[in-house]
């Protein structure tokens, strides 16, 4: 039966797995094959890591939307991190890479965008109206930086993958400074943040087995794991918490930034 499996079944399991893992574990129905499992395993893996990415930031854009705040978000941590989600689209696609070892970049980097955009509407009106006059700047930016990620010389193009390295870190650190400083994640989705953590310990898989361990590629990978895990410890150990932030307004007050000098009323 499963020599003659349907072409609509057949073809699309030949261009995830090859010829010849199709043949070994399907025509063959050789489990033995370590090497053809594990391949399948991974891009079983990979494919729901894409469609998880897909919605991955969905509870945040909803949290937000729903609250009409986005109070304890930090708009530098999330502007970083877009950034850091194009540049590793931009090498994983330029070299080819199976779609299934990265393609959650391209959903995470449209995501990210909308949450940043919403974190700037539902900053204070001062915030807000700083913003909007830069967002055709803005804008404009991001359309550059896009032609410059598909014209980089292909060469050169560990560089983008190693600079998401200090990207990640830069962009994390506001956000777990604000938490830490707030005693309170505020906004900030358990669901998204556990769903990254998750989705970098399986990706160190993936990669591993898919991209022969591109040292590239899997450090970004552990760190992104360590600077998430980091952020899901923290809505653990401040679950509930309101925090404060420096608010002069009901939608949330200032992006990501903590009160720490002296302890101000919590808001109705």
């Amino acid at each position: 039966v499963a020599r003659h499996l349907p072409w609509i079944i057949s073809e699309p399991l030949v261009k995830l797995i090859g010829e010849d893992c199709y043949t070994s574990l399907v025509g063959d129905l050789d489990i033995g094959d370590v090497q053809c499992v594990k391949l399948l395993f991974s891009k079983a893996i990979g494919l729901g890591i894409v469609i998880g990415g897909s919605v991955m930031k969905v509870p945040q854009v909803l949290l937000i939307v729903r609250s009409g705040s986005a109070r304890g978000l930090s708009l530098t941590a999330f502007t970083l991190e877009t950034l850091g989600y194009a540049f590793q689209l931009a090498y994983a696609a330029r070299h080819q890479f199976p779609f299934s070892t990265y393609g959650e970049n391209l959903f995470l980097t449209i995501q990210n965008v909308i949450v940043t955009v919403l974190i700037v509407y539902h900053g204070p009106s001062a915030l807000r109206a700083k913003n909007t006059s830069g967002a055709y700047m803005a804008t404009l930016i991001a359309a550059v930086i896009g032609v410059v990620l598909l014209i980089w010389p292909y060469s050169q193009l560990h560089l983008l993958q190693l600079s998401t390295l200090p990207i990640g870190l830069v962009s994390k650190i506001p956000q777990i400074a604000s938490n830490a400083g707030a005693r309170s994640t505020g906004n900030l989705s358990a669901i998204a943040v556990g769903a990254q953590v998750a989705g970098c310990a399986a990706r160190l898989f993936t990669t591993a087995t898919e991209l022969n361990g591109d040292a590239y590629v899997l450090w970004g990978f552990i760190f992104a794991f360590v600077l998430n895990a980091i952020l899901a410890i923290q809505i653990w150990m401040y679950w509930g918490a309101e925090g404060n932030y420096l608010s002069n307004n009901p939608r949330g007050g200032e992006v990501g930034l903590p009160l720490v000098a002296r302890d101000y009323p919590k808001r109705e």
